[in-house]
């Protein structure tokens, strides 16, 4: 009994003696590879000293380490390096000016000197993350030369020392091309995330509400199965999209009634039948009547620092205190303390309309309220860069500065008569457009393919 036992045991014992030799195996083998590698012998190590030293590696050889050659040919050629004197910032959240121009020890008198050049323009009161800021300095000195906001690709300002000192400005902008698309769908829910969900931007979604404001209440008028159509157009340049974008016309069918709108030639929007959406803006910012102190002028000489300077508003000579009102309908965007416009308030009035309110001595309205045609806004004052109380308004069409007291704007109830026939030949473009979104599609590819013809 107990030779059995033994010789069992040396059966087992025979059997881990096999297992442990081939255990062994790919240990030897291990061995033998490293052997290979060692740095004094042939094989695949210059190919992988070369491509660690980012020296070229010869291709289709059996030496090459294949995941190290991703890495190599996908690996970007380092960006040139500015040059010294050149600095560019993209600016962040809770970027100020004072604080970028600290960042770069550039000077807080030097960056008043800037604001004082941007005061009829007002670029710089809100710098939007993602805007660029380039500085460029005197190589021997190290001040500041010249200064850009990039704020698109279609839309940039230089600011540039000119030989007094002081800086001057010169804003740069590029039309690009209007690409137009429609977007279309069903309401399930609310308008907003409908509107949202065909892509349209919060901002678009924010102008058609508000510009159905009088005639549909979006909460309660709206129904599941509603169906709306936009016809959006945005701005490319050079390829790249700059953010901008217009809408052209909107149509919301809720089952028996139309709600539609169009936006014509002279930047207001009108229903299918040429009624205005819009109710008529004031031409005046105040009551009484009060003398215009400074007019409108593009190339006028600062009465202040005597450089040529654009005056992209009115003055009107008031008393301190004079109540200023809303000239139309619209939302209140800036609410600011500029060291030279002083006190001030922007308005944005539907998609195409702007109007600022400079020099107040108080401030009724915040940022983000409704405003209403003729509410009182401020009173006026004399603070900032002034040379005696009034107050200074500004009216933007298009994101263009023009004459407040002589432009274009929403004084009638629907469209003048001698331009009826070009607004029915727009609405009815703009409907072929929105029934017949494939057609567009096609002719623009059609269109875009005769091109390249062309060039060949």
């Amino acid at each position: 009994m107990n030779a059995i036992r033994t010789s069992a045991r040396r059966q087992k014992w025979k059997k881990r003696q096999r297992l442990a030799l081939w255990g062994l195996v790919p240990l030897v083998l291990l061995v033998a590879l490293l052997a290979l590698r060692s740095p004094g012998s042939q094989g695949p190590e210059p190919a992988f000293a070369e491509a660690s030293s980012g020296k070229s590696v010869k291709k289709g050889t059996p030496t090459e380490l294949p995941v190290i050659l991703a890495e190599d040919s996908t690996s970007a050629p380092a960006a040139p390096e500015e040059p010294d004197h050149v600095i560019t910032y993209a600016i962040a959240q809770g970027d100020t000016l004072s604080s970028i121009f600290d960042r770069f020890n550039l000077g807080q008198q030097i960056m008043y000197q800037v604001l004082s050049a941007d005061e009829p323009l007002l670029a710089l009161d809100i710098l939007r993350p993602g805007n660029l800021l380039t500085f460029r300095l005197n190589e021997d000195s190290r001040c500041l030369e010249e200064m850009e906001l990039f704020i698109h690709a279609g839309n940039r300002v230089v600011y540039r020392r000119g030989d007094n000192g002081s800086f001057d400005y010169e804003e740069i902008v590029i039309p690009g091309d209007w690409e137009q698309q429609v977007l279309a769908g069903e309401i399930n829910g609310s308008f907003y995330l409908s509107a949202r969900n065909v892509g349209l931007s919060e901002r678009e979604t924010a102008i058609i509400t508000d510009l159905f404001k009088d005639q549909l209440n979006f909460a309660r008028e709206i129904r599941a199965g509603d169906r709306f159509q936009v016809v959006r157009s945005q701005q490319w340049v050079e390829g790249e999209f700059t953010g901008q974008s217009r809408i052209e016309g909107v149509r919301i069918l809720r089952r028996s009634r139309l709600h539609s709108a169009f936006l014509f030639e002279d930047g207001n929007y009108y229903d299918h039948k040429g009624e205005s959406l819009a109710r008529a803006f004031r031409r005046y910012p105040m009551n009484g009547n009060y003398r215009v102190s400074s007019a409108f002028n593009p190339a006028r000489r600062h009465p202040v620092t005597g450089r040529v300077a654009p005056h992209n508003g009115v003055d009107f000579a008031m008393p301190i205190g004079t109540p200023v009102l809303s000239t139309g309908d619209g939302v209140v965007t800036r609410v600011h303390n500029h060291p030279f416009a002083g006190k001030y308030i922007e308005i944005q009035h539907g998609g195409n309309y702007v109007t600022r309110y400079l020099h107040l001595d108080r401030i009724l309205v915040r940022r983000g309220q409704s405003v209403a045609r003729g509410e009182r806004i401020a009173l006026s004052g004399n603070t900032g860069r002034s040379t005696g109380p009034h107050l200074h308004f500004e009216l933007h069409v298009k994101g263009r500065p023009v004459d407040p007291l002589r432009a274009n704007i929403p004084m009638a109830a629907a469209v003048p008569q001698d331009k009826r026939r070009a607004f029915d030949q727009r609405v009815a473009a703009l409907v072929q457009v929105m029934e017949h979104p494939e057609q567009q599609i096609a002719m623009r590819a059609e269109a875009a393919g005769s091109g390249d013809k062309t060039e060949m």
